[in-house]
């Protein structure tokens, strides 16, 4: 019992100081399968008022606040705010944009490739996980995202700011020209909120029809596919 104990603080300490571990790290691979260590580090998290965030969809676990530790740091004006990593409007904007553009194509992806495993009739086909988010993800060109949608996202320098700020904060990567999913994207933005208020909302035609050759295509398959099972 004391090794357990001993590694569930190895990991929380981990987690606090780095913020986010990749799935594939020893203690933390080991952690999602041992239900004891697993209980271990939430509890130790939970003494302080912070919580596990582990999504099957991304590479990383992190860590968030628990809603009594959200009001007793915050309190109530600050949890009205839009966010409370203190991304300036137009910041959170970009964030929604760029969620949409890569983490949407990425669940299709991934989906897609789980049913295809589990029709092949393979024993166990369902146990096997699901493809990474680095090989199911898709790159973002930043010059089509500068063309579609510089003008309502302040322009290239506002642009170019807020997108260093959600690179610091771990939502983002960027490779060169191209911007890629962050350790954060798919864990501290919540899919099944986010999903059915964008693909259902104003804002899906608007992003299918961006110009970048990944997301632009990927985003009308998604909405065609919605659209068809709605009328199906």
């Amino acid at each position: 019992m004391s090794n357990t104990l001993d590694d569930a603080a190895q990991l929380a300490a981990q987690l606090l100081a780095r913020r986010w571990l990749p799935r594939n790290q020893a203690l933390v691979k080991r952690a999602l399968i041992d239900q004891e260590l697993w209980r271990a580090l939430n509890e130790r998290l939970g003494a302080v008022g912070l919580k596990v965030v582990d999504n099957v969809y991304a590479d990383h676990i992190s860590v968030a606040m628990l809603r009594p530790a959200e009001v007793a740091v915050f309190g109530e004006t600050g949890l009205a705010a839009n966010n409370n990593l203190d991304l300036p409007r137009d910041g959170v904007a970009l964030l929604v944009v760029l969620w949409a553009l890569i983490v949407l194509p990425k669940r299709q992806r991934q989906l897609t490739r789980s049913e295809e495993a589990e029709g092949q009739g393979e024993m166990f086909a369902t146990d096997k996980p699901l493809p990474s988010a680095a090989s199911s993800a898709p790159t973002l060109s930043y010059r089509s995202l500068l063309a579609d949608f510089g003008n309502q996202l302040g322009k290239k320098m506002r642009l170019d700011a807020n997108l260093k700020l959600l690179e610091r904060q771990g939502f983002i990567t960027r490779k060169g020209e191209d911007i890629a999913e962050g350790p954060l994207l798919d864990l501290l933005l919540d899919y099944d909120t986010l999903a059915p208020r964008i693909l259902d909302g104003a804002l899906a035609d608007v992003l299918s029809r961006s110009t970048d050759e990944g997301a632009g295509p990927a985003l009308s398959h998604i909405l065609a596919a919605r659209h068809n099972e709605e009328n199906a």
